[in-house]
């Protein structure tokens, strides 16, 4: 017994040394591993830290693209809206301006007031008969001017026909104001006849 005791401490011992080279080995095996691994990830760190910053890049340059296209969407669509309200409000003071002056002119109507179109209608008219009234006046006042001097000349003597020739004179004027007198009334009746037909 004490043989095989003492073959089983030997082998023991053995068996214990064997366990503690493999237990080394192990542990020098793993001791490698980790150095090969850190070595690794340093080598291979740097390759996939700027791949991740060329990822970054992608993503940061799509994430602008995006924003810009959203940007230029939402200026254009206020844009466009700005337009319109514009627009509707340019229409509305049109109609309000319309109808204000629609209602002046009803209420200028109402109170005899001519409108501009009635009275260019009239200095029209009366712009015509003056000059209808001033072609006769000056035809008729120089038919008697000279015939009177010419008759009287004969008859009498010069003094007689400067005379003469001042009341010829003096009747051209009358004869004007005579005129003006007759396009007065016919202006009074052509404005009656404008502002009855407003």
């Amino acid at each position: 017994m004490v043989k095989k005791l003492q073959k089983l401490s030997a082998d023991k011992k053995k068996s214990n040394a064997q366990l503690s080279s493999t237990v080394k080995d192990s542990a020098q095996q793993i001791w490698l591993a980790g150095l090969g691994a850190f070595s690794k990830a340093q080598e291979e760190g740097g390759k996939v830290f700027e791949a991740l910053v060329k990822e970054g890049l992608t993503i940061q340059r799509k994430t602008q693209a995006v924003a810009e296209e959203k940007i230029t969407e939402a200026t254009s669509r206020v844009t466009t809206m700005a337009n319109d309200i514009g627009s509707k409000a340019q229409g509305q003071w049109d109609k309000l301006e319309n109808i204000f002056e629609d209602r002046v002119a009803k209420a200028l109507a109402k109170l005899g007031v001519p409108s501009a179109r009635d009275l260019e209608a009239l200095s029209a008219r009366v712009d015509a008969l003056a000059k209808g009234n001033k072609a006769v006046p000056a035809k008729a006042a120089a038919k008697p001017a000279a015939k009177a001097p010419v008759k009287k000349a004969a008859t009498k003597k010069a003094a007689p026909a400067r005379a003469a020739a001042k009341p010829a004179a003096k009747a051209a004027p009358a004869k004007k104001a005579a005129a003006r007198k007759t396009a007065g009334r016919a202006a009074d009746a052509a404005a009656g006849t404008t502002s009855s037909a407003s």
